[in-house]
């Protein structure tokens, strides 16, 4: 019986697949490079020395803007404004946003690491509170805090109290030059911390995200970046656009910002970058002209 079965199957298997299936030809991805091989300790080393040669920073940018998504169900965009931006380690951040055309301020930013004073002249308004979000507001852009820039214009270093793990993966894009697809191999650097024991018994130790860092294996350079918050939600999502040279300092041409819970995202495009210049505190003052209506923020 078994044998007739098998002589049965013979016979019919070449009738099926040639009506019941179709193969055609797909393009094949192209190598973005040759692959670079690295541990995941040379990738924490690459990390910490990148972030420990930058103690402070001057760009000329870009700024762009978009609020909404799907939950809201409805995107806004907003008018790309030049601007400048200021860092200095560990905290102290100053962004200085322009109207268009008229070039006076249409933004002022100004942090100490600890709380904020942005002014929005245009709406004789300022709003001070602290770095951290404590209670959401309803428009995503007044959720916006220093912490937003501090965390992802330079990737911040790992500490050797956290854990780290890495994998490869590897990306196919579409090159719009050429429209070819393109593979990309990558490292994924996950950044993780211990979490605190409630039992003696329990089933495992359990580590909560901090970050996963993707790197390019054509030069071992971050390209994205995703942040979590205390509950594990992907909070911050990174991507470094494509790395330019700023006299002797390889920097990111573009960083696209996008906050997911907030629906708003954020694209700076560097023009200009000066590193490592004497920035004194008075930079980062900002102070309040009579008459403005401050609000305060939670």
């Amino acid at each position: 019986m078994r044998r007739d079965w098998l002589k049965l199957l013979a016979v019919l298997l070449p009738v099926l697949t040639g009506c019941l299936s179709h193969t055609r030809k797909l393009q094949q991805p192209v190598m973005a490079g040759p692959a670079l091989d690295a541990d995941v300790l040379e990738l924490v080393k690459g990390i910490n020395e990148r972030y420990d040669k930058i103690q402070s920073l001057t760009a000329t940018i870009d700024f762009a803007a978009s609020v909404g998504g799907s939950h809201r169900g409805a995107q806004t965009d907003y008018t790309s404004f030049r601007g400048y931006l200021l860092f200095r380690k560990p905290q102290m951040l100053r962004v200085l946003i322009k109207v268009p055309v008229l070039h006076t301020d249409a933004m002022d930013l100004a942090s100490n690491g600890t709380t904020f004073t942005l002014l929005i002249p245009p709406k004789n308004r300022a709003i001070e509170g602290k770095n951290s979000v404590a209670k959401r507001a309803a428009n995503p852009l007044e959720n916006l805090r220093p912490n937003v820039f501090v965390d992802t214009i330079l990737v911040p270093g790992i500490t050797p109290d956290q854990i780290v793990s890495v994998i490869h993966e590897s990306s196919i894009t579409l090159n719009p030059n050429t429209k070819r697809l393109v593979e990309l191999p990558e490292y994924d650097l996950t950044v993780l911390t211990e979490a605190a024991t409630t039992s003696p018994h329990d089933l495992a130790k359990v580590a909560k995200p901090l970050r996963v860092i993707h790197f390019s294996r054509v030069d071992l350079m971050p390209t994205e970046q995703d942040i979590y918050n205390a509950d594990a939600e992907l909070e911050t999502q990174v991507l470094y656009g494509p790395y330019q040279d700023f006299n002797g300092v390889k920097f990111p041409s573009t960083i696209d910002i996008k906050r997911p819970l907030d629906e708003y995202s954020i694209r700076l495009t560097v023009e200009k970058l000066t590193v490592n210049q004497t920035l004194p505190d008075k930079q980062f003052e900002l102070t309040i002209p009579k008459g403005v209506q401050i609000q305060k923020l939670e």
